[in-house]
């Protein structure tokens, strides 16, 4: 019997589907088709969570100072050893956000006024907005360029982008420093060539800041055949841990770049002297020691890591389960969506931008009908009548759907939800969007 009451059975099949559901705690009328977006915690990973907030409550000092950092060694070594990375190189933050905004905010930029921060334009929302506050916090030290790409389109294609951008910036005089791009892409929800970004920025000299906030539990992750500059990944998503928790993944070769953690906290060293710490003496690295303590913040997400990746593999067999799972239940759900849409799946000829656990699926909807307020009334609409929630994005010219694979997820939800989705254009062109605001 596990710590956490399962009981391991290699004879039995995963109990993927509807039989997974008993694991979580979603209410019984709700179809979680965004997991995507927010993730889901199972009861005893969370029951994990609350027994550590519980330990705090009874002895603050006790836990925070002395029990908590070993606990968080444990769970850092574990999510180590998870994506093949040294365990020294591994911290948690609360977010991907926060990792790629730690990256950002660190590193410094010459005075020449010629570096420039490369980024896609399908990059999310919120990392973006975080390279334009680099820009305009320093201005005219340093630009930005955006690298269009417009799906469907081929890997090569977006390796051919990156170094057309590339040969550009060099032309007119700047220095490209950085490049931020995705494992798996929001909005929409597609596999990026990330591996081949992360081997151009090598041979370009360029630091490369991947931005996994969609990979960890999803896609297979090797740091060391990888071998980023940056790598951030969210594991309340697809890793079943408790909101929020991410891993920041930098190599010791960059370490010293990063001095500070968001906020500055007593982990930090200053140039000028010493200051005082009220936190226990600590033989750990720089690096480490700086985003141990962050302020008093609930990291108790942090220390379910461990339980996380032991769960899955009691429960599911091993990673290679839940992602071929997830991914075929992605493919063929997709497939059965468009098929009661009369439309089509975001994918292209080799099949790598479907290489994930999320699909997207163009809705029959004109989109210049299609409008904001129209899109955010079909969205709410979805969780007050329908008791679900898809994501819904303008791409190339149309209006797609993007639905989460998830293990407790089967056929019949993906057609249920394409039948959703049917009925709720048939609503927007009959003109409901217009008079049910």
């Amino acid at each position: 019997m596990s710590q956490t009451g399962i009981m391991a059975d290699e004879n039995r099949p995963p109990p993927f589907g509807k039989e997974s559901l008993r694991y979580f705690d979603f209410h019984p009328e709700y179809r979680n088709l965004n997991h995507g977006s927010f993730g889901a915690s199972p009861r005893d990973i969370r029951n994990l969570m609350k027994h550590h907030q519980d330990l705090c409550e009874a002895k603050p000092d006790s836990y925070i100072r002395y029990e908590y950092p070993i606990i968080l060694d444990e769970c850092r070594d574990a999510m180590a050893k998870f994506i093949n990375a040294p365990t020294d190189t591994v911290v948690f933050v609360p977010n991907a956000t926060t990792g790629v905004n730690t990256v950002l905010r660190n590193l410094t930029w010459n005075d020449d006024c010629k570096d420039e921060i490369l980024y896609f334009s399908t990059v999310y929302g919120s990392c973006a907005k975080a390279i334009d506050y680099i820009v305009d916090s320093n201005p005219g030290k340093v630009s930005s360029r955006g690298i269009n790409v417009t799906y469907p389109c081929e890997d090569e294609d977006i390796v051919q982008a990156f170094r057309v951008a590339l040969n550009s910036a060099q032309s007119v005089g700047k220095r490209p420093r950085v490049c931020l791009f995705d494992v798996v892409t929001s909005l929409p929800g597609v596999c990026f060539p990330f591996e081949a970004i992360t081997k151009e920025c090598r041979s370009a000299g360029i630091l490369s800041l991947v931005d996994g906030a969609q990979g960890v539990g999803m896609v297979r992750i090797d740091i060391e055949k990888l071998d980023p500059d940056f790598f951030v990944s969210n594991c309340h998503k697809w890793l079943f841990t408790p909101r929020g928790c991410a891993v920041v993944y930098v190599p010791l070769r960059h370490q010293d770049m990063m001095a500070s953690t968001i906020p500055t906290s007593h982990g930090y060293v200053p140039k000028t002297g010493t200051r005082f710490n009220p936190l226990p003496p600590s033989s750990k690295s720089v690096f480490v020691n700086n985003f141990e303590f962050v302020g008093t913040v609930e990291s108790a997400p942090f220390v379910c890591v461990k339980e996380a990746i032991k769960w899955r593999k009691r429960v599911f067999g091993n990673e290679e389960n839940i992602m071929q799972y997830n991914r075929d239940l992605a493919r063929k759900g997709g497939k059965a969506v468009a098929s009661i849409l009369g439309t089509e799946m975001l994918d292209n000829a080799s099949q790598t931008l479907s290489r994930c656990a999320m699909i997207n699926v163009a809705l029959p909807v004109d989109v210049k009908t299609a409008s904001i307020s129209t899109q955010s009334w079909m969205m709410r609409t979805m969780v007050e009548e329908y008791k679900t929630f898809v994501a819904l994005i303008v791409h190339a010219g149309r209006l797609w759907a993007r639905l989460s694979a998830q293990v407790y997820l089967d056929m019949v939800d993906f057609v249920w939800a394409g039948n959703m989705l049917l009925e709720l254009c048939e609503r927007v062109k009959r003109g409901e969007a217009n008079y049910k605001r």
